[in-house]
C-alpha cells in the first residue's frame, strides 16, 4: 500500500489556521480580488456554484450573498478550517452545503456544476495533484460551465520578478510562477483557456484565470 499523500493545510501548519483570515485581509487585498473574481464568474440565478477549498468560506458566502439565488457549495479537506466555515457561514445566515473532500478527489457526480471557483487553492498541490485536479474539474462542471481561478501566476513587473524565487519556494508554487496553469488546464480539455488580470502583491504576482468547458 502506498503511502497516504501529504495535506497542505492551510498556511502550511496546522497550528496557524486561526491566522488564515487576519493574513490574507492584510497582506492580499482578499476582499477586492475575490469580488474581482465573482464578478469574473458571472454566475447566473439557479446556476450550481462549487467554490474548490472553500478554507473559512470567505469567498462562499461573498458568492452566496451576491447571487442569492445560485446553489452553493464550499469543499475542503481541511476539518479544522471547515469547522471555522461553518461558524462564519451560520453568523452570515445564508444557505450554502460544505462538504470535506479533496480537489483531485471531488465526491460530485459527473456534470454536477455550472461554475467552479477557487482562490489561493491551486498552488498547496503537487504538480501532479493540480493535474489531476483539473481533469477533476472538468469531470463535474456541465457542458459549457466554467472555472474561474485566482492563484499565484508568472511575474509580470520588476517588483514581482524579484521577489518570485521565493514564491516558487512556497509550498508547490513553482509552476504557477512558471506560467503552467493555463496548459494545464488544457491539457484537462478545458477551452479558451486565459489569464484576464494580474495583481501585483506583496508576495507576488496573483493572476485571474478563465476556461471553458465546452458545449
Amino acid at each position: 500500500m502506498s503511502p497516504p499523500e501529504k495535506y497542505i493545510p492551510a498556511l502550511s501548519y496546522d497550528r496557524l489556521t486561526p491566522l488564515f483570515d487576519p493574513l490574507l485581509r492584510w497582506s492580499l487585498r482578499e476582499l477586492e480580488l475575490k469580488r474581482r473574481l465573482i464578478v469574473q464568474a458571472q454566475i447566473e440565478s439557479g446556476q450550481r456554484v462549487l467554490d474548490l477549498g472553500c478554507g473559512t468560506a470567505t469567498l462562499t458566502i461573498l458568492i452566496k450573498q451576491t447571487h442569492p439565488a445560485a446553489e452553493v457549495f464550499g469543499l475542503d479537506g481541511d476539518c479544522k478550517i471547515l469547522g471555522i466555515a461553518e461558524a462564519k457561514v451560520a453568523k452570515a445566515d445564508v444557505t450554502i452545503a460544505l462538504d470535506h473532500g479533496l480537489a483531485y478527489e471531488l465526491p460530485y457526480p459527473d456534470r454536477s456544476f455550472d461554475r467552479v471557483v477557487s482562490s489561493l487553492v491551486i498552488h498547496h498541490l503537487t504538480t501532479e495533484n493540480k493535474r489531476r485536479a483539473f481533469n477533476e474539474i472538468y469531470r463535474v462542471l456541465r457542458p459549457g460551465g466554467e472555472l474561474h481561478v485566482l492563484d499565484f501566476g508568472r511575474p509580470h513587473n520588476l517588483y514581482t520578478s524579484i521577489v518570485s524565487p521565493l514564491i516558487r519556494r512556497l509550498e508547490e508554487a513553482a509552476d504557477n510562477v512558471q506560467g503552467l496553469l493555463p496548459e494545464m488546464m488544457r491539457e484537462a480539455g478545458f477551452d479558451q483557456v486565459e489569464v484576464t488580470r494580474r495583481f501585483t502583491t506583496i508576495f507576488g504576482t496573483l493572476a485571474l484565470y478563465r476556461a471553458w468547458r465546452p458545449a
